[in-house]
């Protein structure tokens, strides 16, 4: 037992030193959050093999506040009834919110959230989709409203999922909200820079994320709506080496926020 000692002591310490930075923090006004976005195609890594339990390690490796999953079966054929998200949070301790975009050999495919904290409540937003539908998750938090969403491989499709969104986040002018997800296009793609003129990109789009065994594009994105009331900034940004465990990479930022004085 004496062994473990110096490696309880250091927790604890560790520990304490975040509350106290926490209470800080707060006290200033001060909000940090850790946001991850993960395609994880089924859990179905590159070798055809399905894996939840690599899946719920990344996510606990990298121990984010939230998180937005793609490609999600919920109780289909090929998952063998099971309903992943669910997989994910039982292994990771998380609440789970999902989002059926369309209907799928007797269940559901879609994407959902994953949050530390329990959710206020979720809202669903259908969007355009020529080759299946899609949708828009949206998950009210205490402090923060994150969402989450795949967008159709269709220019046409995601030039009008833009003015879709930016309408249903228009209500939350009080709270934060951040979006991530597999947006399906490169950073310099005209709906990439129409979303930008309402968003802000937490992560480094020059960090390829597809595919996940040769890197060779950014899809997938982080985001924060821009608002008068609140001030953002980026602590820190990562795409993960993980080349196995799916076709895309998990990405992931830590952004502090706080509410502008003087703002109502």
């Amino acid at each position: 037992m004496k062994h473990f000692l110096p490696y309880i002591c250091l927790s604890l310490l560790i520990g304490f030193g975040s509350c106290a930075v926490t209470k800080q923090q707060q006290k200033n006004g001060m909000h940090e959050i850790k946001i991850l976005t993960y395609n994880i195609r089924n859990a179905r890594r590159m070798d055809e093999k399905t894996d939840y339990d690599r899946i719920a390690r990344i996510i606990r490796s990298i121990h984010p506040d939230c998180m937005a999953l793609q490609e999600l079966d919920s109780a289909t054929t090929r998952s063998n009834g099971e309903v992943i998200l669910d997989e994910l949070a039982k292994r990771t301790g998380m609440y789970a919110s999902y989002s059926k975009s369309i209907d799928y050999q007797g269940g559901g495919y879609g994407i959902g959230i994953l949050t530390k904290e329990k959710p206020l409540r979720k809202e669903i937003i259908p969007l355009p989709g020529r080759e299946e539908s899609r949708s828009f998750l949206m998950v009210e938090m205490p402090n923060y409203v994150i969402c989450c969403t795949h967008w159709s491989l269709t220019h046409e499709d995601r030039m009008a999922s833009v003015k879709l969104i930016n309408a249903a986040v228009e209500k939350y002018l009080h709270k934060p909200v951040f979006m991530a997800g597999d947006f399906n296009s490169d950073a310099a793609s005209e709906e990439i820079n129409l979303l930008s003129k309402n968003w802000m990109m937490l992560n480094d789009p020059s960090k390829a994320t597809f595919p996940s065994d040769h890197p060779m594009e950014c899809i997938d994105y982080i985001w924060a709506k821009k608002n008068p009331l609140f001030s953002f900034k980026i602590s820190l940004s990562k795409v993960e080496n993980e080349p196995i465990a799916s076709d895309h990479l998990p990405v992931w930022a830590i952004v502090n926020y706080s509410k502008i004085k003087n703002k109502q």
